[in-house]
This record gives structure tokens, sequence and C-alpha cells, in this order.
């Protein structure tokens, strides 16, 4: 038998389902392509309008306040270094990148993961999907998103955002799966609307977890947005790919450090936050 007739390239099915859906559906990815572009640019020019020392200030009182000095310390010798080294602006677009991204992915995760942990055949549906999103190669999630919204910020966001569901999902099912179920039972006991007893004993106690869903998500998006400089994204993950094409050495470092500087202050800020908040019920 010929090895050529096993042969199977997913290819020949995947081409024409995407042919279908930018010809039938070109109405709806233009109009998210412009609504993630216009919330990206408001933010990104929101960052990029405050001069730099007084926007590294803010930050380092934010830092103080919410979590602690070294927290500051930290936020101000992280953004001093971008600052430094030349990369501000390329910082600022990937902070930008990251909290919408962030965000998107926060509004998605939540919800189904609220939904997993009330109905275990529903999470019995999703773990399996969120098995495998977290088997794929963080690069291939660009291929369809490139393919759908071409190159640019928008497949970038897109793929960021398919990236940093499952980690928010599978912890947010997990944290409400932890909550004593006394305390939300005496929530019903005493007539507690379920929406009280959501937001008012649920979150609470699950607070500590939903954090370290949201530090993850964080990081994994972070890593994302740099990987989405290869099309074309921006950002400092452009700074690294224009180093590695280049072979310029020197500008690949300063925007390899500048990407750790970016991930430390991220990283730490959402670490403190947890740190700070105990678990509690209201």
């Amino acid at each position: 038998m010929n090895p050529s007739v096993l042969q199977f390239s997913p290819g020949a099915f995947l081409a024409p389902a995407v042919d279908w859906l930018n010809t039938n559906l070109h109405p709806l990815f233009a109009a998210i392509s412009y609504l993630v572009e216009a919330v990206l640019s408001a933010l990104e020019a929101t960052l990029l309008f405050v001069p730099p020392v007084v926007l590294i200030g803010t930050v380092v009182v934010a830092a103080f306040l919410a979590v602690n000095l070294r927290a500051a310390i930290l936020a101000g010798l992280c953004l001093g270094f971008c600052l430094i080294v030349g990369f501000w602006t390329a910082s600022m677009q990937t902070v930008a990148l990251v909290t919408v991204a962030v965000s998107i992915s926060v509004l998605i995760a939540f919800p189904v993961g609220v939904l997993c942990s009330r109905y275990k055949t529903f999470e019995a549906v999703v773990r399996p999907v969120l098995d495998v999103m977290q088997t794929v190669p963080p690069w291939v999630y660009l291929i369809p998103a490139v393919m759908i919204f071409s190159l640019g910020r928008v497949p970038a966001i897109i793929a960021t955002i398919v990236y940093g569901i499952p980690p928010m999902l599978r912890l947010t099912t997990l944290a409400f799966n932890q909550v004593p179920r006394e305390f939300v039972e005496l929530g019903s006991a005493i007539g507690a609307h379920p929406r009280s007893v959501l937001w008012k004993i649920e979150i609470p106690l699950a607070k500590q977890t939903l954090l370290v869903g949201l530090n993850q998500c964080i990081l994994l998006s972070l890593a994302m947005v740099v990987l989405a400089g290869l099309v074309g994204a921006g950002g400092l993950g452009a700074e690294v790919t224009r180093g590695l094409t280049r072979m310029e050495m020197g500008l690949g470092l300063r925007a390899g450090l500048a990407i750790v500087a970016v991930a430390l202050l991220l990283d730490r800020l959402s670490r403190g936050l947890l740190d700070r908040n105990p678990p509690r019920a209201t």
C-alpha cells in the first residue's frame, strides 16, 4: 500500500472553513476588530499621555498603599529601568495589550468557572477542552487568529485571550469548589438571594484562589503577547523580534530585560495583593 494514502491533511478541511467564515462573518469580525482596536488604542494613549515620571510615581504610591513598601520600591525600579533603556513606549504598549487581554479573559473565564462549580456535568464537558487548550503550544493560537483577523494587534489580543482563559477558568472552578458548603447553606437558610450568597459569601472566601488564577492569567498573557510580536502586535515582543532578525544582540538583550521588568512588576503586584487579602466572609 502506498503510505501517502494514509496521510491526513487538516488544512484540506480547515482552509475551506476559514474561507467560509471570512466570507459570511466578515461584518462580525470587522466589528470585533474595531472594538478591540478602539479599547486598546484608548488605553495605550492614556498610558503614553501621562509623563513617565508622573506615571511611575503614581504606580509607586498605589503599590505602597495597596501592597507594601517593598512592592513600591520594586515597581519604581522596574518602570524606571524600562524608561532608562529607551523602551518606555514599547513597555506601555505591552502593558496595554496585557491589560485588555487579561480583562476579557477574566470576563469570560469567571462566569464559566462559576457554572463549572455549580454543574458537574458541564465541568466534565469543559475539562477536556481545557486540557487540549493547555497542551497546544502558545504560538499555534496565532495561526487561526491571523487567518481570520489578518496581521496586527487584534489577532494578538484574540490569541492571548484564548491562551489566558484556561488557568483562570480552572482556578475559578477550584476556588468555588473549595468554599465550605456550610457557609453557602447558612446564607440560603437565612433567605439570602443567590446573588448575595455569591458576592458576599462565596467570592470573599474564594478570593485567595481567584487571585492566584489572576496571577497565572497575567503571566501567561504576557508570555503570549511577547510571542505575538511575530505577527505585528508591537510592544516589547516586536523589539525582541527585531533584535533577532537583525542579529542585534544589544537590542534583543535590552528588550528581553525590559520584558523581565514588566513581568516582575505584574507578578509581584498581583502576589502582593494575594498575600494582603486573607479570605473572609462578610
